[in-house]
């Protein structure tokens, strides 16, 4: 197992010593091998949606901690085909892109409609998928970032997919459009049995003031998680903090000193548990985005996003460009040092 406390640099003693600040962990609901029993079961989840939930959380190498590690690929419309495949151009082949999340120990694969329908009767019943439906294609010109969908929830459903996945960039001009058409694929993909993902993201370029990105800021990224749950996604995928403040540095919106004297501080560890405790306190899971892949060093980084995740109550880690824009083993070692985060019991929620 990889000396995953060992990875994170400078911050080798603190994150792994740091004791959270704010909201103590005895209020949050954590993860564990029992969350689905313990937690979702108390919802209005059908059974089919209990089962799909507990396939997930029951593969690959983080199973049975209620944690998990997912493999995402649709980068081929995000962000173009190109840019996403040139490092490594087999993974334009939809089944090295499952192969890889089955090597590499994932709980499961998510991609696009066509990358996992032109492999289902080969996979689906190996490693559970998820379809992300909507997506913002490069071609139109001027891009105008607008997400739309590619596909609806029964031809997720056809080819055997565990959950459905979409996107809501909170703060564009089409967030209201898109928040009501994930809520609606939602409401769809629960009747038939499939679990569902919000990825929960802001993108305004006015959120950029002062030199400062705070469309990656705790209290910003912490409301939009709390939207997400409340179109019922049982799991949101969101960027780790970077830093707080947004709402009294962009001056707009509703917040509360309280939220920046009291319930946070400035650690990554403490500005991540905010973003936890807005999604139900636990009740809905949080994994966050292991981000663009930036060469040497992507290992170290991602290692340190999944100790912070863990310790502040997350439930696990959705780590693509970083896996695969790389040879296919040093991506199989990049996914096992994130799950050994999860599976290693000295990392435990602070």
């Amino acid at each position: 197992m990889t000396d995953v406390q060992g990875l994170p640099g400078d911050e080798a003693k603190d994150l792994p010593a740091h004791t959270a600040q704010g909201i103590p962990k005895e209020d949050l609901v954590l993860p564990g091998p029992d969350f689905v029993d313990r937690t979702v079961a108390a919802t209005d989840r059908t059974p089919r949606v209990l089962r799909n939930l507990q396939s997930l959380f029951d593969h690959g190498r983080p199973a049975g901690t209620g944690h998990v590690s997912i493999l995402p690929v649709d980068q081929g419309v995000e962000h173009s085909a190109a840019s996403a495949f040139a490092a490594n151009p087999r993974y334009l082949d939809p089944r090295n892109i499952v192969e890889l999340a089955v090597e590499g120990g994932c709980n499961a694969v998510a991609g696009t409609l066509g990358v996992l329908g032109a492999v289902s009767r080969r996979y689906a019943h190996r490693i559970p998928f998820i379809v992300r439906l909507n997506h913002n294609e490069l071609l139109t010109y001027p891009n105008h970032y607008d997400q739309i969908m590619f596909g609806n929830v029964e031809q997720c459903f056809d080819l055997g997919a565990a959950g459905v996945g979409a996107t809501v960039h909170f703060g564009s001009e089409q967030s209201d459009r898109r928040l009501r058409e994930a809520g609606e694929v939602f409401a769809r993909a629960h009747e038939l049995g499939m679990f569902t993902v919000l990825w929960c993201c802001l993108r305004n370029s006015a959120f950029k003031k002062d030199g400062v990105d705070h469309s990656v800021s705790a209290d910003l990224t912490g409301q939009a998680d709390h939207l997400g749950v409340t179109i019922e996604a049982d799991i949101v995928k969101q960027n780790q903090p970077e830093n707080n403040g947004g709402y009294p540095a962009l001056g707009f919106g509703g917040t509360d000193r309280l939220l920046y004297d009291r319930l946070t501080t400035d650690h990554p560890i403490d500005l991540t548990r905010r973003q936890a405790a807005n999604c139900c306190m636990g009740r809905v899971g949080l994994i966050n985005s292991g981000g663009a892949s930036a060469g040497q060093g992507d290992l170290a980084q991602a290692v340190r996003t999944a100790v912070i995740n863990k310790r502040a109550g997350g439930t696990g880690l959705i780590t693509g460009r970083k896996a695969f824009q790389r040879p296919t083993d040093e991506g199989i070692e990049l996914l096992h040092a994130v799950q050994d985060v999860y599976l290693d019991d000295g990392i435990t929620v602070a």
